[in-house]
C-alpha cells in the first residue's frame, strides 16, 4: 500500500493534478502570512528544521545505532541499517532531480532552501531515521514503556520537521507526505528483505 500510495503521489506531482496544486498553495499561502506576522515562531521553527531535525543530525543518530551494533558484533544489521539510511538519501535526491518541481516561491520568504522540493528531503531523512531506531529497539526487546517513548518522540520528530518546512514556506504539502510515504515504504522493503535475509541463513 505504502509503495502504491508514493507511486500514485509522484503521478499526480508530475502531472501537476489541479486539486492537489490548488489544495498545496491554498494551506502554503496561509502559512506563509502566519510566519510573516510571527517573527519569533518562525525563529523556532528555523532552529527545529536546521538543529534539532536537520538531515544531518539524523544521520548522526543512525551513525550512533550503526557503531552500538557494531560494538556487539552485529554486521549484517549495522550494514542493513547504514546501507537502507544511505539509499534514503540517494532516492530523495534522484526524485528530487527526475521530478524538479519547484519550491513554493515567496516576494518576502522567510526562509531558503536548496535543489528542487519534491519530496522533501527533511520529511524523508526523519521518517527514515526514526523507523529504523523504532526497529532497532523492537528488535532488542527493550522495554514496551521505553518503546512507547520512543515511538512518540519520533512521532512528533517525523511529524514536526514536515511541519516546519511547511511553515517556512519551503515545501508544499505534497512534498511533505511524499517524503514520508516514501521513507515509511523504504524501511518497510529493507526491514522485508532483512528477515527474509535472516530467516534464509538460519534454514
Amino acid at each position: 500500500m505504502l509503495a502504491v500510495a508514493s507511486v500514485v503521489l509522484v503521478i499526480l506531482v508530475v502531472v501537476s493534478w489541479s486539486p492537489l496544486t490548488s489544495f498545496d498553495r491554498t494551506v502554503t499561502d496561509g502559512l506563509h502570512r502566519w510566519a510573516v506576522t510571527e517573527p519569533g515562531l518562525t525563529h523556532v521553527n528555523r532552529v527545529l528544521t536546521d538543529w534539532v531535525w536537520d538531515p544531518w543530525t539524523m544521520r548522526a543518530l543512525v551513525a550512533v545505532a550503526v557503531v552500538w551494533l557494531c560494538l556487539r558484533r552485529e554486521w549484517l544489521l549495522a550494514l542493513w541499517v547504514a546501507v537502507t539510511s544511505a539509499v534514503g538519501t540517494y532516492v530523495q535526491q534522484g526524485l528530487k532531480s527526475a521530478v524538479g518541481q519547484e519550491r513554493p516561491q515567496w516576494s518576502d520568504p522567510v526562509d531558503t532552501a536548496n535543489y528542487a522540493a519534491f519530496p522533501s528531503g527533511h520529511a524523508m531523512t526523519a521518517m527514515v531515521t526514526c523507523a529504523l531506531l523504532l526497529w532497532l529497539l523492537k528488535r532488542h526487546a527493550v522495554a514496551a514503556g521505553l518503546w512507547r517513548w520512543c515511538a512518540a518522540a519520533a512521532a512528533v520528530s517525523v511529524v514536526g520537521v514536515g511541519l516546519t518546512r511547511l511553515y517556512l514556506g519551503v515545501h508544499w504539502p505534497s512534498d511533505v507526505l511524499g517524503g514520508w510515504l516514501m521513507g515509511a515504504c523504504l524501511v518497510a522493503l529493507s526491514v522485508a528483505a532483512y528477515e527474509r535475509t535472516v530467516l534464509s541463513r538460519e534454514r
